[in-house]
């Protein structure tokens, strides 16, 4: 079989088409695999590490403000958009796939779009529980619209074909174990926390967290991981002025980057983090309680409503930015352990949602629109 992916921007879209590549990859080791990315974003990057043949177009995504400077990129993209969109199609020509997938973000537009034209069999996966812009627009001529989770189907057109297939999730995540992780990190039998705010860190998590840093060090009631990421180096240096002898501390790490994080995540006892879609999807197949801080600043919010998924289920907690605050976060951590059932009942909720079968859900999605052609 040969398949072409399209999609890029974030990890969030590139990283479900890794999975679905390798996973295909082990199920048919001669089929050819192509990755179509934008020029310049990270998936330039990311899909040749991974081992997958990568080829580029030049496109950029429009701009929402209004500003001059924003109407003249607009300008510019609409041209790109054209250009891409004869990009796209020799690329399609030459590689002559038996079918196309899209995992979202600006570049899978005309990939997908030109895909479709041309009578090739396209799919497209929503991470999501409320769909971008670009798969909302492919679903409606894609053969089918494979979903995270049924909370995105009310967002797209009523016509549109869909399966629930879940997020591909690591298997790192899926085989992590709890009391083995727990050892290799020399935890004793206090809850732990684990906290993070991304690779590059999120500057409000890393304010809001010093109160409860501080809180645990002094009552020693928690374990607590904190990864403050890149752009969080003043973190260290802050607590030290406020008194906190982080060597001294013995429940509390502090890391730039948490390379170990499935064995984290699995440890862990609560998880306070952004609402990334694949994020979730991690907590929800670890069975973990979680408070939810939704980043604000990404397209159509699309964090709070993958959130609130959650939440309606009693399967996490939500802090929005906007109430976030030292003592926010300090009583919401309180209520996570406090209430009835606690962070286990939280747990067995997100337990719940899991879906841990999805890189086999949509390979035989795959197969069975191959077959179909």
């Amino acid at each position: 079989m040969k398949v072409l992916f399209a999609g890029g921007g974030t990890a969030g879209h590139i990283n479900p088409a890794l999975a679905i590549a390798g996973y295909l990859r082990e199920q048919e080791p001669d089929a050819e695999i192509l990755y179509v990315g934008a020029k310049g974003g990270m998936e330039e990057r990311l899909v040749p590490e991974a081992g997958f043949s990568f080829q580029s177009i030049t496109i950029s995504g429009f701009q929402r403000k209004l500003t001059p400077k924003a109407i003249m990129r607009n300008i510019k993209t609409v041209a790109r958009v054209i250009s891409a969109s004869g990009e796209s199609k020799r690329l399609i020509r030459e590689f002559s796939p038996d079918i196309c997938i899209g995992t979202g973000g600006y570049v899978s537009g005309p990939v997908i779009r030109e895909a479709i034209r041309m009578g090739i069999p396209a799919l497209i996966h929503e991470q999501n529980a409320y769909p971008g812009v670009t798969n909302k627009m492919l679903a409606k001529k894609a053969n089918m619209a494979m979903l995270a989770i049924e909370d995105a189907k009310r967002y797209l057109d009523p016509s549109v074909p869909y399966k629930v297939t879940g997020n591909p999730v690591r298997q790192e995540i899926l085989r992590a174990d709890r009391e083995r992780a727990r050892r290799a990190l020399g935890l004793d039998d206090r809850p732990l926390i684990l906290s993070f705010g991304g690779s590059l860190g999120a500057r409000s998590i890393n304010e809001s967290i010093v109160e409860l840093l501080l809180s645990s060090a002094k009552n020693q009631k928690y374990q607590h991981i904190h990864g403050y990421g890149q752009n969080g180096g003043w973190l260290p240096d802050l607590l030290k002025e406020k008194g906190l002898n982080i060597e001294k501390a013995k429940n509390i790490q502090l890391k730039e980057y948490i390379k170990n994080m499935p064995e984290c995540m699995a440890a862990a006892d609560l998880v306070i983090c952004r609402a990334g879609a694949i994020t979730l999807s991690e907590l929800q197949a670890q069975g973990k309680a979680s408070i939810l801080i939704p980043s604000p600043n990404v397209a159509e919010n699309h964090q709070y409503h993958n959130a609130m998924a959650l939440v309606r289920r009693r399967a996490a907690l939500l802090l929005e930015e906007k109430d976030l605050s030292g003592q926010a976060l300090v009583n919401k951590v309180e209520r996570a352990f406090s209430a009835p059932g606690g962070v286990n009942e939280l747990g067995k909720n997100a337990k719940r949602m899991a879906i841990l079968d999805a890189n086999e859900r949509i390979y035989k999605i795959m197969r069975e629109t191959v077959n179909l052609k």
